[in-house]
Protein backbone atom coordinates (compact mmCIF):
# COMPACT_ATOMS: atom_id res chain seq x y z
CA UNK A 1 0.00 0.00 0.00
CA UNK A 2 1.07 3.11 -0.97
CA UNK A 3 1.32 6.45 1.40
CA UNK A 4 1.21 10.10 0.05
CA UNK A 5 3.90 11.69 1.31
CA UNK A 6 3.61 15.15 3.62
CA UNK A 7 4.10 18.22 1.96
CA UNK A 8 7.44 20.10 3.19
CA UNK A 9 6.64 22.68 5.66
CA UNK A 10 6.42 26.28 4.43
CA UNK A 11 9.58 28.66 5.14
CA UNK A 12 8.68 30.78 8.50
CA UNK A 13 8.51 34.57 7.61
CA UNK A 14 11.31 36.77 8.74
CA UNK A 15 11.31 37.38 12.29
CA UNK A 16 9.15 34.54 13.35
CA UNK A 17 9.18 32.90 16.30
CA UNK A 18 8.45 28.80 17.02
CA UNK A 19 5.09 29.84 18.31
CA UNK A 20 4.42 30.94 14.19
CA UNK A 21 5.88 27.44 12.91
CA UNK A 22 2.86 25.71 11.42
CA UNK A 23 2.09 22.19 10.91
CA UNK A 24 1.52 21.18 7.44
CA UNK A 25 -1.81 20.03 5.68
CA UNK A 26 -1.25 15.84 4.73
CA UNK A 27 -3.58 15.05 1.91
CA UNK A 28 -3.27 13.57 -1.59
CA UNK A 29 -1.27 15.69 -4.15
CA UNK A 30 -4.38 16.60 -5.99
CA UNK A 31 -6.44 17.92 -2.82
CA UNK A 32 -7.18 21.02 -2.76
CA UNK A 33 -8.98 21.60 0.42
CA UNK A 34 -7.92 20.19 4.20
CA UNK A 35 -8.12 16.58 5.47
CA UNK A 36 -11.62 15.44 5.16
CA UNK A 37 -13.19 14.48 8.03
CA UNK A 38 -13.87 11.06 9.72
CA UNK A 39 -15.71 8.65 6.79
CA UNK A 40 -19.88 8.59 7.52
CA UNK A 41 -20.68 4.89 7.71
CA UNK A 42 -24.21 6.09 8.17
CA UNK A 43 -26.43 4.14 5.97
CA UNK A 44 -23.45 2.43 4.78
CA UNK A 45 -23.92 -1.23 4.19
CA UNK A 46 -20.35 -2.41 5.64
CA UNK A 47 -21.11 -6.33 5.31
CA UNK A 48 -21.83 -5.52 1.09
CA UNK A 49 -18.74 -3.55 1.40
CA UNK A 50 -16.10 -5.84 3.41
CA UNK A 51 -18.03 -9.38 3.85
CA UNK A 52 -17.93 -9.32 7.00
CA UNK A 53 -21.18 -9.90 9.15
CA UNK A 54 -23.86 -7.81 11.03
CA UNK A 55 -21.38 -7.99 14.45
CA UNK A 56 -18.73 -6.52 12.82
CA UNK A 57 -20.62 -4.11 10.70
CA UNK A 58 -22.47 -3.31 14.80
CA UNK A 59 -19.34 -2.98 16.28
CA UNK A 60 -17.68 -0.78 13.60
CA UNK A 61 -20.62 1.80 13.91
CA UNK A 62 -20.21 2.09 17.45
CA UNK A 63 -16.94 2.42 16.98
CA UNK A 64 -17.26 5.26 14.64
CA UNK A 65 -19.88 7.06 17.18
CA UNK A 66 -17.38 6.55 20.21
CA UNK A 67 -14.69 8.43 17.81
CA UNK A 68 -17.81 11.27 16.82
CA UNK A 69 -18.45 11.52 20.49
CA UNK A 70 -14.40 11.84 21.16
CA UNK A 71 -13.56 14.37 18.70
CA UNK A 72 -16.48 16.25 19.72
CA UNK A 73 -15.64 16.54 23.77
CA UNK A 74 -11.53 17.18 22.87
CA UNK A 75 -12.77 20.22 20.63
CA UNK A 76 -14.65 21.82 23.77
CA UNK A 77 -11.77 20.64 26.34
CA UNK A 78 -9.66 22.61 23.66
CA UNK A 79 -11.44 25.53 23.97
CA UNK A 80 -11.82 25.57 27.58
CA UNK A 81 -7.82 25.22 27.74
CA UNK A 82 -7.76 28.52 25.03
CA UNK A 83 -10.73 30.34 27.86
CA UNK A 84 -9.75 29.68 31.07
CA UNK A 85 -8.56 26.23 31.49
CA UNK A 86 -9.80 22.85 31.27
CA UNK A 87 -13.03 22.14 33.35
CA UNK A 88 -12.14 18.32 35.26
CA UNK A 89 -15.34 16.84 34.00
CA UNK A 90 -14.60 17.66 30.25
CA UNK A 91 -11.03 16.26 30.33
CA UNK A 92 -12.52 12.76 32.68
CA UNK A 93 -14.78 12.19 29.77
CA UNK A 94 -12.04 12.92 27.32
CA UNK A 95 -10.05 10.07 28.88
CA UNK A 96 -13.13 7.73 29.11
CA UNK A 97 -13.84 8.34 25.38
CA UNK A 98 -10.19 7.23 24.51
CA UNK A 99 -10.75 4.06 26.49
CA UNK A 100 -14.05 3.49 24.77
CA UNK A 101 -12.36 3.60 21.69
CA UNK A 102 -9.35 1.36 22.51
CA UNK A 103 -11.93 -1.24 23.83
CA UNK A 104 -14.17 -0.86 21.14
CA UNK A 105 -11.30 -1.43 18.62
CA UNK A 106 -10.15 -4.35 20.74
CA UNK A 107 -13.88 -5.90 20.47
CA UNK A 108 -13.52 -5.33 16.69
CA UNK A 109 -9.92 -7.13 15.96
CA UNK A 110 -11.71 -10.19 17.65
CA UNK A 111 -14.72 -10.54 16.08
CA UNK A 112 -12.48 -10.32 12.66
CA UNK A 113 -9.98 -12.95 13.87
CA UNK A 114 -13.10 -15.08 14.64
CA UNK A 115 -13.79 -14.73 11.26
CA UNK A 116 -10.58 -15.39 9.69
CA UNK A 117 -10.44 -18.82 11.03
CA UNK A 118 -10.51 -21.51 9.23
CA UNK A 119 -11.88 -24.87 10.00
CA UNK A 120 -9.00 -27.64 10.61
CA UNK A 121 -9.91 -31.15 10.22
CA UNK A 122 -13.00 -31.18 8.13
CA UNK A 123 -13.57 -31.30 4.36
CA UNK A 124 -13.19 -28.69 2.25
CA UNK A 125 -15.01 -26.80 -0.42
CA UNK A 126 -17.74 -29.33 -2.41
CA UNK A 127 -17.08 -31.81 0.28
CA UNK A 128 -13.68 -33.02 -0.67
CA UNK A 129 -11.46 -34.30 1.56
CA UNK A 130 -9.34 -31.58 3.66
CA UNK A 131 -6.27 -32.72 2.16
CA UNK A 132 -4.21 -35.72 0.43
CA UNK A 133 -3.54 -39.03 1.99
CA UNK A 134 -0.39 -38.69 3.48
CA UNK A 135 -1.48 -35.06 5.15
CA UNK A 136 -4.77 -37.29 6.59
CA UNK A 137 -2.66 -40.11 7.68
CA UNK A 138 -0.82 -38.23 9.51
CA UNK A 139 -3.48 -36.26 11.33
CA UNK A 140 -5.16 -39.48 11.76
CA UNK A 141 -1.75 -40.61 13.79
CA UNK A 142 -1.45 -37.56 15.46
CA UNK A 143 -4.83 -37.65 16.87
CA UNK A 144 -4.48 -40.72 18.05
CA UNK A 145 -1.52 -39.47 20.28
CA UNK A 146 -2.77 -36.54 21.40
CA UNK A 147 -6.53 -38.25 23.09
CA UNK A 148 -4.78 -41.91 23.60
CA UNK A 149 -1.11 -41.41 23.97
CA UNK A 150 -0.65 -44.10 20.88
CA UNK A 151 2.74 -43.15 19.36
CA UNK A 152 3.67 -46.31 17.41
CA UNK A 153 1.40 -44.22 14.32
CA UNK A 154 3.88 -41.21 14.40
CA UNK A 155 7.18 -43.53 14.65
CA UNK A 156 6.08 -44.78 11.79
CA UNK A 157 5.44 -42.05 9.87
CA UNK A 158 8.41 -39.60 11.13
CA UNK A 159 11.09 -42.52 10.61
CA UNK A 160 9.61 -43.19 6.81
CA UNK A 161 10.45 -39.08 6.43
CA UNK A 162 13.93 -39.47 8.49
CA UNK A 163 12.99 -37.63 10.77
CA UNK A 164 14.47 -37.34 14.76
CA UNK A 165 10.61 -37.47 16.33
CA UNK A 166 11.01 -39.40 19.15
CA UNK A 167 10.41 -38.25 22.81
CA UNK A 168 13.73 -36.98 23.76
CA UNK A 169 13.91 -35.01 20.64
CA UNK A 170 10.97 -32.97 22.12
CA UNK A 171 7.89 -34.91 20.95
CA UNK A 172 6.01 -35.13 17.43
CA UNK A 173 5.69 -32.96 15.04
CA UNK A 174 1.89 -31.93 14.73
CA UNK A 175 0.03 -31.69 10.87
CA UNK A 176 1.33 -29.12 8.41
CA UNK A 177 -2.34 -27.62 8.71
CA UNK A 178 -2.08 -27.19 12.38
CA UNK A 179 1.07 -25.40 12.11
CA UNK A 180 -0.03 -22.92 9.46
CA UNK A 181 -2.92 -22.26 11.61
CA UNK A 182 -0.96 -21.11 14.60
CA UNK A 183 0.99 -19.04 12.30
CA UNK A 184 -2.14 -17.18 11.20
CA UNK A 185 -3.45 -17.02 14.34
CA UNK A 186 0.18 -15.42 15.68
CA UNK A 187 0.18 -13.56 12.56
CA UNK A 188 -3.10 -11.82 13.74
CA UNK A 189 -2.15 -11.70 17.42
CA UNK A 190 1.76 -9.99 16.89
CA UNK A 191 1.35 -7.07 14.86
CA UNK A 192 5.46 -7.05 14.34
CA UNK A 193 4.97 -10.53 13.12
CA UNK A 194 2.40 -9.31 10.83
CA UNK A 195 4.51 -6.20 9.71
CA UNK A 196 7.80 -7.92 9.29
CA UNK A 197 9.57 -9.98 6.79
CA UNK A 198 8.71 -13.63 8.11
CA UNK A 199 10.99 -16.17 6.72
CA UNK A 200 11.03 -20.19 7.19
CA UNK A 201 14.05 -22.28 7.85
CA UNK A 202 14.83 -25.89 8.36
CA UNK A 203 18.57 -25.24 9.71
CA UNK A 204 18.73 -23.85 13.47
CA UNK A 205 20.29 -20.29 12.51
CA UNK A 206 19.96 -18.33 9.24
CA UNK A 207 22.39 -16.30 7.68
CA UNK A 208 22.16 -13.00 5.49
CA UNK A 209 24.99 -11.73 4.34
CA UNK A 210 25.22 -8.09 2.99
CA UNK A 211 27.55 -5.90 1.46
CA UNK A 212 29.15 -3.03 3.94
CA UNK A 213 31.18 -1.29 0.97
CA UNK A 214 30.79 -2.53 -3.13
CA UNK A 215 32.85 -2.11 -5.67
CA UNK A 216 34.66 1.02 -7.27
CA UNK A 217 32.31 2.56 -9.73
CA UNK A 218 32.71 5.60 -11.70
CA UNK A 219 32.44 8.03 -14.69
CA UNK A 220 34.94 7.18 -18.08
CA UNK A 221 35.39 8.29 -21.43
CA UNK A 222 34.99 5.87 -24.22
CA UNK A 223 38.52 5.23 -25.03
CA UNK A 224 39.92 5.94 -21.48
CA UNK A 225 41.97 3.48 -19.76
CA UNK A 226 40.02 1.40 -17.28
CA UNK A 227 41.48 1.46 -13.87
CA UNK A 228 41.28 -2.13 -11.54
CA UNK A 229 38.25 -1.49 -9.04
CA UNK A 230 38.42 -2.22 -5.52
CA UNK A 231 36.27 -5.50 -4.25
CA UNK A 232 33.13 -5.49 -2.76
CA UNK A 233 33.35 -6.06 1.58
CA UNK A 234 31.03 -8.67 2.70
CA UNK A 235 29.81 -9.07 5.91
CA UNK A 236 26.87 -11.45 7.80
CA UNK A 237 23.77 -11.06 9.68
CA UNK A 238 22.76 -13.90 12.15
CA UNK A 239 19.61 -15.36 13.25
CA UNK A 240 19.36 -18.31 15.47
CA UNK A 241 16.05 -19.98 15.92
CA UNK A 242 14.99 -19.85 19.51
CA UNK A 243 12.76 -22.16 21.25
CA UNK A 244 9.43 -21.05 22.24
CA UNK A 245 7.40 -23.46 24.26
CA UNK A 246 3.30 -23.53 25.75
CA UNK A 247 2.03 -26.35 27.93
CA UNK A 248 -2.11 -26.13 27.48
CA UNK A 249 -3.60 -28.97 29.68
CA UNK A 250 -6.67 -30.70 28.96
CA UNK A 251 -8.91 -33.53 31.02
CA UNK A 252 -8.87 -37.04 29.94
CA UNK A 253 -12.55 -36.25 29.53
CA UNK A 254 -11.82 -33.83 26.45
CA UNK A 255 -9.64 -35.88 24.98
CA UNK A 256 -12.24 -38.95 24.63
CA UNK A 257 -14.89 -36.61 23.26
CA UNK A 258 -14.74 -37.29 19.59
CA UNK A 259 -16.70 -33.96 18.63
CA UNK A 260 -14.17 -32.22 20.13
CA UNK A 261 -11.33 -30.79 16.85
CA UNK A 262 -7.79 -31.89 18.61
CA UNK A 263 -5.63 -29.66 16.55
CA UNK A 264 -8.61 -26.45 16.92
CA UNK A 265 -8.11 -26.81 20.52
CA UNK A 266 -4.50 -27.47 20.74
CA UNK A 267 -4.23 -24.52 18.37
CA UNK A 268 -6.43 -22.02 20.40
CA UNK A 269 -4.31 -22.90 23.69
CA UNK A 270 -0.95 -22.04 22.35
CA UNK A 271 -1.76 -19.24 20.29
CA UNK A 272 -1.79 -16.45 22.93
CA UNK A 273 0.94 -18.03 25.17
CA UNK A 274 3.21 -17.69 22.05
CA UNK A 275 2.22 -14.55 21.23
CA UNK A 276 2.20 -12.92 24.06
CA UNK A 277 6.49 -14.23 24.46
CA UNK A 278 6.94 -13.35 20.92
CA UNK A 279 5.72 -9.70 20.97
CA UNK A 280 7.38 -9.02 23.75
CA UNK A 281 11.08 -10.39 21.94
CA UNK A 282 10.49 -8.34 19.06
CA UNK A 283 10.08 -5.08 20.58
CA UNK A 284 12.58 -5.38 23.57
CA UNK A 285 14.26 -9.28 23.91
CA UNK A 286 17.60 -8.73 24.47
CA UNK A 287 18.73 -11.78 22.45
CA UNK A 288 19.97 -14.08 25.11
CA UNK A 289 17.50 -16.73 24.83
CA UNK A 290 15.09 -15.02 22.61
CA UNK A 291 15.44 -13.47 19.53
CA UNK A 292 16.26 -9.68 19.78
CA UNK A 293 13.79 -6.73 19.39
CA UNK A 294 14.74 -3.44 17.89
CA UNK A 295 14.33 -1.70 20.33
CA UNK A 296 17.42 -3.48 22.01
CA UNK A 297 19.77 -1.87 19.68
CA UNK A 298 22.03 0.83 20.09
CA UNK A 299 20.39 4.16 18.92
CA UNK A 300 21.75 7.15 17.93
CA UNK A 301 20.79 10.91 17.07
CA UNK A 302 19.46 10.74 12.96
CA UNK A 303 22.15 13.67 12.45
CA UNK A 304 25.05 10.86 13.34
CA UNK A 305 23.39 7.71 12.26
CA UNK A 306 25.65 4.76 11.29
CA UNK A 307 24.87 1.02 10.26
CA UNK A 308 24.37 -0.78 13.01
CA UNK A 309 22.25 1.43 15.06
CA UNK A 310 18.60 2.53 14.96
CA UNK A 311 18.20 6.69 14.29
CA UNK A 312 15.71 8.65 17.10
CA UNK A 313 14.42 11.82 16.70
CA UNK A 314 14.02 14.14 19.71
CA UNK A 315 10.84 15.49 20.12
CA UNK A 316 12.41 18.58 22.32
CA UNK A 317 10.65 18.03 25.55
CA UNK A 318 11.54 15.02 28.25
CA UNK A 319 8.70 13.13 28.25
CA UNK A 320 6.10 15.33 26.32
CA UNK A 321 5.35 16.19 22.83
CA UNK A 322 6.36 20.18 22.52
CA UNK A 323 3.89 22.55 23.93
CA UNK A 324 4.56 25.08 20.45
CA UNK A 325 4.13 22.60 17.06
CA UNK A 326 3.52 19.44 18.34
CA UNK A 327 3.17 17.64 15.73
CA UNK A 328 6.43 18.84 14.59
CA UNK A 329 8.54 15.85 16.15
CA UNK A 330 6.27 13.49 13.69
CA UNK A 331 6.80 15.28 10.82
CA UNK A 332 10.33 15.34 11.27
CA UNK A 333 10.41 11.45 12.21
CA UNK A 334 8.87 10.39 8.92
CA UNK A 335 11.42 12.76 6.78
CA UNK A 336 14.40 11.44 8.81
CA UNK A 337 13.27 7.84 6.81
CA UNK A 338 14.43 7.49 2.96
CA UNK A 339 11.69 8.08 0.29
CA UNK A 340 12.32 4.31 -0.75
CA UNK A 341 11.21 3.37 2.97
CA UNK A 342 8.63 5.81 3.70
CA UNK A 343 6.21 4.45 1.30
CA UNK A 344 5.64 1.25 2.71
CA UNK A 345 6.17 3.16 6.72
CA UNK A 346 3.85 2.25 9.54
CA UNK A 347 3.72 3.56 13.34
CA UNK A 348 4.22 1.60 16.21
CA UNK A 349 3.37 2.74 19.54
CA UNK A 350 1.35 1.13 22.31
CA UNK A 351 -2.27 2.69 23.50
CA UNK A 352 -1.36 4.91 25.71
CA UNK A 353 1.08 6.83 23.49
CA UNK A 354 -1.74 6.89 20.60
CA UNK A 355 -4.34 8.31 22.91
CA UNK A 356 -1.79 11.24 23.46
CA UNK A 357 -1.61 11.44 19.83
CA UNK A 358 -5.33 11.06 19.28
CA UNK A 359 -5.24 14.86 20.28
CA UNK A 360 -2.94 16.22 18.36
CA UNK A 361 -4.30 18.78 15.19
CA UNK A 362 -2.78 20.18 12.44
CA UNK A 363 -2.94 24.50 11.38
CA UNK A 364 -6.22 23.69 10.23
CA UNK A 365 -7.89 22.30 13.50
CA UNK A 366 -8.25 18.72 11.67
CA UNK A 367 -7.22 15.80 13.86
CA UNK A 368 -3.70 14.34 12.74
CA UNK A 369 -5.04 10.64 13.91
CA UNK A 370 -7.94 8.56 11.75
CA UNK A 371 -10.18 6.24 12.38
CA UNK A 372 -10.58 2.95 10.59
CA UNK A 373 -12.28 3.27 7.12
CA UNK A 374 -13.45 0.15 7.61
CA UNK A 375 -13.40 -2.80 10.04
CA UNK A 376 -10.00 -4.73 9.51
CA UNK A 377 -8.28 -1.61 8.63
CA UNK A 378 -5.45 -0.09 10.82
CA UNK A 379 -6.39 3.80 12.29
CA UNK A 380 -3.97 6.43 10.29
CA UNK A 381 -1.53 8.90 11.43
CA UNK A 382 -0.84 11.42 8.66
CA UNK A 383 -1.74 9.05 5.89
CA UNK A 384 0.41 6.27 7.56
CA UNK A 385 -1.07 3.28 9.14
CA UNK A 386 -1.06 2.89 13.34
CA UNK A 387 -0.14 -0.60 14.70
CA UNK A 388 -0.74 -1.05 18.49
CA UNK A 389 2.47 -3.12 20.17
CA UNK A 390 1.63 -3.03 24.24
CA UNK A 391 5.37 -3.70 24.49
CA UNK A 392 6.47 -0.35 23.23
CA UNK A 393 7.18 1.95 26.32
CA UNK A 394 4.83 4.53 27.79
CA UNK A 395 5.70 8.41 27.02
CA UNK A 396 8.04 9.04 29.62
CA UNK A 397 11.42 10.88 29.63
CA UNK A 398 13.43 9.85 27.24
CA UNK A 399 11.59 6.98 26.02
CA UNK A 400 11.58 5.59 22.69
CA UNK A 401 7.79 5.27 22.63
CA UNK A 402 7.12 5.88 19.00
CA UNK A 403 8.33 3.65 15.86
CA UNK A 404 8.17 4.43 12.18
CA UNK A 405 9.53 2.77 9.39
CA UNK A 406 8.96 -0.21 6.66
CA UNK A 407 9.22 -3.27 9.19
CA UNK A 408 8.74 -5.32 6.16
CA UNK A 409 12.45 -4.58 5.12
CA UNK A 410 13.74 -3.60 8.28
CA UNK A 411 13.16 -6.55 10.52
CA UNK A 412 13.45 -10.58 9.99
CA UNK A 413 11.55 -12.88 11.78
CA UNK A 414 12.36 -16.66 11.29
CA UNK A 415 10.45 -20.01 11.73
CA UNK A 416 12.26 -23.37 11.60
CA UNK A 417 9.80 -25.41 10.61
CA UNK A 418 7.78 -27.72 12.49
CA UNK A 419 5.66 -27.41 15.84
CA UNK A 420 6.51 -30.33 18.23
CA UNK A 421 3.69 -31.82 20.61
CA UNK A 422 5.08 -34.09 23.80
CA UNK A 423 2.37 -35.82 25.78
CA UNK A 424 2.53 -35.68 29.29
CA UNK A 425 -0.16 -37.72 31.46
CA UNK A 426 1.63 -38.05 34.49
CA UNK A 427 3.39 -34.60 36.00
CA UNK A 428 -0.14 -33.25 36.79
CA UNK A 429 -2.71 -35.92 37.43
CA UNK A 430 -5.75 -36.61 36.52
CA UNK A 431 -4.78 -32.94 33.64
CA UNK A 432 -2.77 -34.48 30.42
CA UNK A 433 -0.28 -31.81 29.54
CA UNK A 434 1.01 -30.58 25.92
CA UNK A 435 4.02 -29.40 25.82
CA UNK A 436 4.84 -27.58 22.87
CA UNK A 437 7.18 -25.82 21.59
CA UNK A 438 8.34 -24.07 18.23
CA UNK A 439 11.39 -22.65 17.46
CA UNK A 440 11.74 -18.55 16.50
CA UNK A 441 14.45 -15.77 15.56
CA UNK A 442 14.15 -12.34 15.08
CA UNK A 443 16.63 -9.26 14.69
CA UNK A 444 16.79 -6.14 12.46
CA UNK A 445 18.09 -6.55 9.45
CA UNK A 446 17.52 -3.22 7.96
CA UNK A 447 19.20 -0.41 10.37
CA UNK A 448 17.86 2.16 7.44
CA UNK A 449 14.42 1.11 8.05
CA UNK A 450 13.32 2.00 11.20
CA UNK A 451 13.42 5.54 12.88
CA UNK A 452 12.41 6.07 16.51
CA UNK A 453 10.85 9.10 18.56
CA UNK A 454 12.85 10.14 21.52
CA UNK A 455 11.15 12.12 24.29
CA UNK A 456 13.79 14.30 25.21
CA UNK A 457 15.14 17.56 24.94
Amino acid sequence: MQHTDLEPLAPAAPGAGPEDRRVPRFAPPDAEAPAAPAPDVKGLDIKAHTGHGPEVAAAFEEFMAAFEAFRDTNDRRLGEIERRGVDAVTADKVERLNAALDGQKALIDELLLKARRPALGGRGEGGDPAGPLAAREHKAAFDAYVRHGEAAGLKRLEAKAMSAGVATDGGYVVPAETEREIGKRLAALSPIRALADVRVISAGTYRKPFMTSGPAVGWVAETAARGQTASPVLDELTFPALEIYAMPAATQTLLDDAAVDIDAWLAGEVEAAFAAQEGAAFVTGDGAGKPKGFLAYDSVAETGWSWGRLGFVATGAAGDFPHASPADPLVDLVYALKAGYRQNGAFVMNRRTQAAVRKLKDENGQYLWSPPALPGAAPSLMNFPVYEAEEMPNIAANSLSVAFGDFRRGYLVVDRAGVRVLRDPYSAKPYVLFYTTKRVGGGVQDFDAIKLLKFAA
